[in-house]
């Protein structure tokens, strides 16, 4: 009998084992699956170079003018809200409210456009009407007129906060995998196809120029011509080693996005995010461009970002960078100018990797 209660004891601690284990994985499984799903939650870099997640993005000092448009432009679609009953007094309350909309895990945003009348003299009747429109196709959106005659104030939401860099240099994560592809187009090359994510709400005139080249078959002309390396100035994550000097050279490669047969028109210069490692940006107001292979604080904000390459595709960059090269000087400064342009063209992408 003695025995035999020692194995109903010993089975009752089993059982409260088993359970308390079966809690602790559920918990942890609970826990794994919020951080995964939750679309708020960036990857950076911490200044301990430790992988870290905040929600929070790199953006202009002033948020709000990362939710910009471009004026004089009326773009259509269906309406999501009619602007005749959804009223704001200015553009960026319009396009914060279409940013709001975008509040789902890993599916796309329930506005991606938004139209705002903001001239007392000309809208008339119809200052203040903000209209939040869902395209058939973000990346090319329904254009309905442009010119000084156009009272409406255009833009794109493609992401929540589409100014978010991917500054963490290790490969995807699942995270990234299962997040909506809105907002991403690729920049082909023969060494392998860049994913850049587009900043539409900050640069809004870059992009839309970016989706007029993602309408053409070919991009004659549009190609790198500069590459130079990280040196001893950066480590591999980009980081300034220091009391190292800040180049030659200047961890970047250098292109130009004018294709032939078409007529390239200056970009203004827009609300942009510091150059880091990855970013794309215009050098001057285009159609010169660059990707930073390191963070430059030192330029602080003299270059409109309109981009960002994810970290998974800066090995082909780095690859690029590697490249023969031959010294030139330009403007009294060193370069290395690639001794074979590489060509590049912009395509859509329906998958990463």
């Amino acid at each position: 009998m003695g025995r035999r209660q020692n194995d109903q004891e010993s089975s009752r601690f089993t059982f409260l084992t088993l359970l308390l284990v079966g809690f602790i994985s559920c918990a942890l499984v609970y826990t794994v699956l919020s951080l995964i799903l939750n679309p708020n939650i960036t990857f950076i870099n911490s200044d301990s170079k430790y992988l870290a997640m905040e929600g929070k993005s790199f953006k202009s000092k002033d948020d709000g003018e990362c939710c910009r448009g471009i004026n004089n432009l009326e773009l259509w679609g269906p309406a999501v809200k009619w602007g005749s009953e959804f009223k704001f007094n200015s553009s960026k309350e319009c396009c914060q409210a279409c940013r709001d909309m975008c509040n789902g895990n890993d599916g796309p945003c329930l506005c991606d456009t938004w139209v705002f009348c903001g001239n007392k003299q000309t809208c008339g009747s119809k200052f203040g009407e903000c209209w939040l429109k869902k395209q058939k196709d973000s990346l090319t959106p329904d254009r309905q007129e442009a010119g000084d005659k156009v009272s409406w104030t255009s833009g794109l939401i493609l992401e929540k906060e589409s100014c978010t860099l991917f500054n963490v240099h290790i490969h995807l994560s699942y995270f990234l995998r299962v997040q909506s592809l809105q907002g991403i187009v690729g920049l082909e090359t023969e060494y392998g196809t860049l994913h850049i994510k587009l900043f539409p709400d900050c640069a809004p005139h870059s992009v839309y120029y970016i989706l007029e080249l993602l309408s053409l078959r070919h991009c004659a002309g549009c190609q790198f011509f500069r590459a130079e390396s990280r040196g001893q100035f950066w480590d591999s994550e980009g980081n300034h080693i220091k009391d190292a000097p800040f180049g030659p050279p200047f961890a970047l490669i250098q292109g130009t996005l004018e294709a032939q047969g078409t007529t390239f028109s200056k970009i203004p210069r827009e609300v942009c995010p510091t150059v880091r490692r990855g970013s794309v940006a215009w050098v001057g107001s285009g159609p010169e461009f660059l990707i930073s292979l390191a963070d430059h604080q030192e330029w602080k904000k003299a270059y409109t970002v309109f981009g960002s390459v994810l970290p998974e595709d800066m090995q082909i960059v780095e690859r690029i960078v590697q490249l023969p090269t031959k010294s030139d000087v330009w403007n009294s400064i060193n370069v290395s100018v690639l001794e074979k342009p590489v060509p590049l063209m912009f395509r859509r992408i329906k998958s990463i990797h």
